[in-house]
């Protein structure tokens, strides 16, 4: 049985090692919400809300994730006693949208749960590889050059798979001389929604590269035109924004909305929810990869864990602290093999250990909730 009796919300301030542009614009600093739960018995467990810091990603963003946590979940979680942490997402059912803000807290109790059964978290859920694939994330760029820059040195640091976010200004050119600098390598291009059907010829256009998937390049809200686009092109239409839940999936399934299906942690409400889409997509033949969301240690950490299901057979944007911090909240950093993968740990919980004293110096609001 499971009862928590207290969750504290700590925000900090994270500045990335180099920006992240996306076609929704740049990042430089994370404003990251971090949830730790206690139960009745004194053991705790950490989450990471991956909300963004302007509604643009999602209709979630910093600081309603805060006021959703602090005045609406917290009050339907705390002091009641569930069967497990998997119950925890019914608690929440009554609450309607901001997943983001619910994984934080869901993914939590689940970290707090197999630490007090003294298993690794990624066994705990259910995971079969301890060995997961790795890729990355490269933002768009000021120059063709530094893309070309920093796609050597992913390349040579192992990475299995090179995605690079595209939009209507860079794009063909762009995949152009990144093929013709790099060969073969695996790579896909994420639109983060920058097109629509009036632009089915310039999608049509990147068939020539060979890409293992074109990301979400329509409406985040959409899975009808994407089944027109796939039925049109020969690249792989990778979903992601439209993809909350196993209804969402299902329907995506059967409109044959995309081949591929990006499933984001907090974009869906957390593992239990991750745990539904991935068995679904996995019965229907569907792969899944696991997309990163600029996430601190503790976030990495649980996307580290849920790849190990047997339905993420593709490298996932779980990359090395390094790439984005100059200190991780987390110890060890998570580290990245010259092969490009990652290897599950083995220590309870999410199997690091989280840096308090920082995240205390880090934090610039926190929040003490019990009821």
């Amino acid at each position: 049985m499971l009862k928590i009796n207290q969750i504290e919300l700590f925000e900090i301030n994270l500045p990335l090692v180099h920006f992240f542009e996306t076609s929704f614009g740049r990042t430089y600093e994370r404003r990251i919400i971090l949830v730790r739960v206690e139960d009745v018995s004194g053991a705790e467990g950490w989450g990471e809300c991956t909300a963004g810091e302007t509604p643009s990603y999602s209709e979630e963003w910093t600081d309603a994730a805060w006021a959703v946590i602090e005045r609406i979940i917290a009050p339907v979680v705390i002091g009641v006693e569930v069967e497990n942490a998997a119950k925890i997402w019914d608690l929440m059912k009554q609450i309607r949208g901001n997943r983001m803000a619910k994984a934080a807290v869901e993914t939590a109790c689940w970290d707090l749960e197999a630490k007090k059964l003294g298993v690794p978290l990624w066994r705990h859920l259910g995971g079969i590889n301890k060995e997961i694939a790795c890729g990355v994330s490269i933002g768009i760029q000021d120059s063709v050059e530094q893309l070309l820059e920093k796609i050597k040195t992913e390349v040579d640091a192992g990475y299995q798979r090179i995605k690079i976010k595209i939009a209507p200004h860079w794009d063909y050119e762009v995949i152009k001389k990144v093929r013709e600098t790099f060969g073969d390598i695996q790579l896909m291009g994420d639109a983060n929604s920058a097109y629509t059907l009036n632009d089915i010829d310039k999608l049509k256009s990147l068939d020539e590269f060979d890409l293992m998937m074109l990301e979400q390049p329509l409406p985040h809200d959409d899975i009808i035109d994407h089944a027109k686009l796939q039925m049109q092109i020969s690249t792989p239409v990778c979903l992601d924004e439209p993809i909350k839940s196993p209804e969402d999936a299902r329907k995506a399934i059967e409109l044959r909305s995309g081949k591929i299906i990006n499933l984001k942690n907090g974009r869906v409400g957390g593992h239990s929810e991750s745990k539904r889409i991935e068995k679904l997509c996995r019965e229907a033949g569907i792969p899944v990869w696991c997309g990163g969301m600029l996430e601190s240690g503790i976030g990495r950490a649980h996307n580290i864990a849920i790849s190990t299901l047997a339905g993420y057979t593709m490298p996932g944007d779980v990359s090395a602290s390094k790439r984005y911090w100059h200190e991780d909240i987390i110890e060890p950093a998570v580290e990245v093999s010259v092969s490009g993968t990652i290897t599950a740990p083995e220590s309870a919980g999410i199997g690091f250990e989280v840096k308090r004293g920082l995240i205390e110096r880090l934090a610039v609001r926190k929040n003490l909730l019990a009821f």
